[in-house]
């Protein structure tokens, strides 16, 4: 123990601290301590009691980032993907690891393989899965994908369906599967076979697409199954030879769930497909054009009923039997009075711009009849028919407006009009009216509706796929094919993770959209403070702490159980 010790020196008291300790059985000094004038005590003790000055602080992206990995890391999805997936020689990080940083980060921030190292260091990953940034460069990252085939990744997909079922009790009896496409930047020499012009979604049909088929359940929209394909192949085509590759997914699938039903739009009708279709053992849901089926849209409403389901309320149904893509099916005929409204309003807003255009043209046409307009090619007979068509593109418009263009005088003479008794009919015979078939004869109509109105689970998940902030497909800067496969598939690991903790969060009554829920989780951040090293102390101290959060955030926090991850201070 030591002991306080004054000493007068030159009039002025001094204090030591001074050890003692028994040698050889007597008591010796064995270590004195200057400690100063009485003056330097107090202030020594007044310094103590103040906090120390910080040296810096560092703040990193937490509670997003964190959860998704916990996710991850409930699935073993690392171990997974690395017990599949061909390795490159040991270089720091794993595919596995690659893979799941690049899923994590299309989820919260997309951004390109160039940025990819400076996300990573700015985000809790740093800590949680420590890696060189230096081996988070572009090339870094395909070097080791390089060797990832279409093969590996359906393999991966099985075994994690798999662990989804065992860990996650996912329901799999109802699943939905449809197929999008999305633009790229890729150069119409560059040599690859996926990117193909076509009919893009998103009214992009100058650049060249990718297209991706996916399958996902009507449990949160979570994807079992993908497959990319070129830019330029139909749904309904492409949709043939998935269910091929689905019959084979479905033997693994019906080991928990014997009884599934496929759920798909009428974009991926063929007779081809529903062939492919009757070889599997999955049962279906689907819709048909109703154009082509014009006696069931002429069925009187009085002979429908009302659905009692809660949600169908205001939906009426009618129920028989048709030969379609040569079977018998059971046919659901569905009135719903929300869909006629907004088919209502859809027609009256393109009818409201046909009309504007049609009446400008109108007049230009009068003007260079009367001579008010000179100089230019006069516009032909065939050219303004081209016009009016262009003009009438939209639905149903060109049943409606009736346009005629003659020739008058040295010019042409554009009139237009509106067919009241089309418009009557399609809004008594058509608007409001679905027309779905299925194989489950023993379904009730309420059944029927409601497995097909599921399909907003994928309509939710390509739309989560293009928004630009989270969960993004693009940006894309890939141009080969195995490249752009790989690419797809993180974008998919993504959409698992982040539906998988959607999905949770609802099963403790925190019901929140992706968008919401990334946006919450993303702004808990950490800020680790660092403090001066002191003497006697071999690094520098810190202390963790999160931002202040919000009644929302305190509650996403608690629920995850996101404390697990904060750093214990040193």
């Amino acid at each position: 123990m030591p002991s306080l010790t004054p000493k007068i020196i030159g009039g002025h008291t001094y204090y030591y601290a001074r050890y003692c300790q028994r040698v050889d059985g007597k008591p010796k000094i064995v270590r004195q301590v200057y400690l100063g004038k009485i003056d330097d005590l107090v202030a020594a003790a007044e310094r103590s009691q103040q906090p120390p000055q910080p040296l810096e602080t560092v703040v990193a992206a937490f509670g997003d980032t964190a959860a998704l990995l916990d996710i991850a890391q409930r699935l073993d999805l690392v171990q997974l993907l690395d017990s599949i997936l061909p390795a490159k020689r040991h270089q720091g990080l794993s595919v596995g690891q690659y893979l799941l940083l690049a899923a994590i980060n299309r989820a919260v921030s997309p951004t390109s393989k160039v940025q990819f190292a400076d996300w990573y260091r700015q985000t809790v990953l740093t800590r949680l899965l420590p890696a060189d940034p230096a081996a988070l460069s572009s090339q870094g990252f395909w070097n080791h994908m390089d060797l990832v085939t279409a093969d590996h990744v359906l393999e991966c997909e099985k075994q994690i369906t798999q662990r989804l079922i065992q860990r996650f009790q996912l329901d799999l009896r109802a699943l939905v599967y449809d197929g999008t496409n999305f633009f790229t930047y890729i150069n119409t020499r560059t040599p690859a076979e996926l990117p193909q012009r076509g009919h893009n979604k998103q009214k992009r049909g100058d650049l060249r697409q990718v297209s991706l088929g996916l399958l996902v359940s009507a449990d949160f929209h979570i994807p079992l199954f993908h497959k990319v394909y070129a830019g330029n192949v139909n749904d309904s085509t492409e949709f043939r030879s998935i269910t091929e590759e689905l019959s084979t997914h479905y033997r693994q699938l019906a080991q928990s769930c014997e009884h599934i039903t496929l759920v798909f739009d009428k974009g991926n009708n063929s007779e081809e497909a529903f062939a492919s279709l009757q070889d599997t053992p999955f049962h279906f849901v689907g819709s048909l054009v109703p154009s082509q089926h014009s006696e069931l849209l002429l069925i009187p409403r009085r002979q429908f009923r009302t659905l009692s389901h809660a949600g169908l309320e205001e939906v009426e149904a009618y129920r028989t039997e048709k030969k379609v893509f040569g079977q018998t099916r059971t046919i659901v005929v569905t009135f719903n009075p929300n869909l006629y409204d907004g088919q209502l309003q859809g027609l009256t807003t393109h009818l409201g711009k046909a009309r504007r255009k049609l009446r400008d043209l109108q007049t230009q046409l009068q003007r260079r009849r009367e001579g008010k307009i000179k100089g230019g090619k006069a516009p032909t007979l065939d050219s303004v028919k081209k016009q009016i068509h262009a003009i009438c593109s939209a639905q149903f418009v060109e049943k409606i407006l009736k346009a005629e263009v003659q020739q008058l005088g040295k010019g042409l003479e554009l009139t237009f009009r509106t067919d009241q008794a089309a418009l009557d009919r399609l809004c008594r015979v058509q608007f409001g009216k679905t027309i779905l078939f299925t194989d489950n004869a023993d379904w009730s109509e309420e059944q029927v509706v409601l497995a097909y109105r599921s399909q907003y689970h994928i309509e939710d998940a390509f739309k989560q796929m293009k928004n630009p902030h989270f969960l993004g497909w693009s940006p894309m800067f890939h141009w080969t094919d195995s490249k752009i496969q790989v690419h797809a598939f993180y974008c998919v690991l993504a959409l698992l993770l982040t539906s998988l903790l959607q999905r949770e969060l609802a099963g403790k009554g925190e019901s929140l959209s992706i968008n919401r829920l990334l946006e919450e989780l993303g702004g808990i951040r950490e800020t680790l403070v660092v403090y001066p090293r002191r003497q006697g102390q071999r690094h520098a101290s810190t202390a963790a702490c999160l931002t202040c959060m919000t009644a929302l955030q305190q509650r996403l926090f608690s629920l995850l159980d996101l404390q697990r991850f904060v750093p214990a201070p040193r």
